[in-house]
């Protein structure tokens, strides 16, 4: 590599926080198109979150519940338990392919874009950055309100069922626990989702992109 091709690479690798500022600007422009990916991810979230706040009543119920509703909710429980099982992988596979789907779609409309950025010298890195912040912004946000809306809904639920008692015996611990390893999936999703399809419009060349039809 020349003395001038590194004087131009130089110039070009911009810092992060560059990045950020335009992620921010790029959501803020494009706010309709940001709403329908976030809310993909926070209805999966969302759906993951109500059958695993579900569980966790279930079993608060189970050992902490009257004698009725624990002889009740056990004869059943295996059956629930087994029921949950299909629950949960339907909603991890529903959460995964609409997040994918989205963030795909997201990234692969924007490759005109990416083709004027490279032309005025952005470096594939700083592309795939971009795309990244974007989408890791989406997934925190999605994947929190998702999984409240999810607790809040199975806590409607169960207090239909059951009045006051679900409050009193709230399993506040497993719920927090629950909560956190959503707003992880969500957000883990949301970023690999978009890894793929950033790195590949990142690697094309600056004409083909502005010329590819969407």
């Amino acid at each position: 590599m020349s003395i001038q091709q590194k004087k131009i690479e130089k110039q070009l690798s911009l810092p992060l926080k560059n990045a950020v500022q335009m992620s921010v600007r790029n959501l803020r422009i494009r706010f309709g198109r940001s709403i329908i990916i976030t809310m993909s991810i926070l209805l999966g979230i969302a759906f993951l979150m109500s059958v695993l706040a579900n569980n966790a009543f279930t079993m608060s119920l189970v050992h902490r519940g009257p004698e009725d509703i624990k002889l009740l909710l056990t004869a059943d429980l295996e059956e629930v338990r087994t029921r949950q099982i299909w629950l949960v992988s339907l909603s991890l596979l529903v959460c995964t392919v609409g997040i994918i789907n989205a963030m795909l779609m997201s990234v692969t409309e924007r490759s005109r874009e990416i083709g004027t950025m490279k032309c005025l010298g952005a470096l594939d890195k700083f592309v795939v950055e971009l795309f990244l912040l974007e989408s890791l912004a989406h997934g925190i946000f999605g994947s929190i309100v998702g999984s409240i809306i999810g607790v809040i809904t199975m806590t409607f639920v169960y207090m239909f069922h059951y009045g006051g008692l679900i409050i009193r015996i709230f399993p506040v611990g497993t719920v927090v626990r629950y909560m956190l390893f959503t707003t992880l999936l969500g957000t883990f999703l949301a970023v690999v989702g978009a890894l793929y399809p950033a790195y590949v419009s990142a690697r094309m060349e600056p004409a083909e992109a502005i010329r590819r039809q969407i």
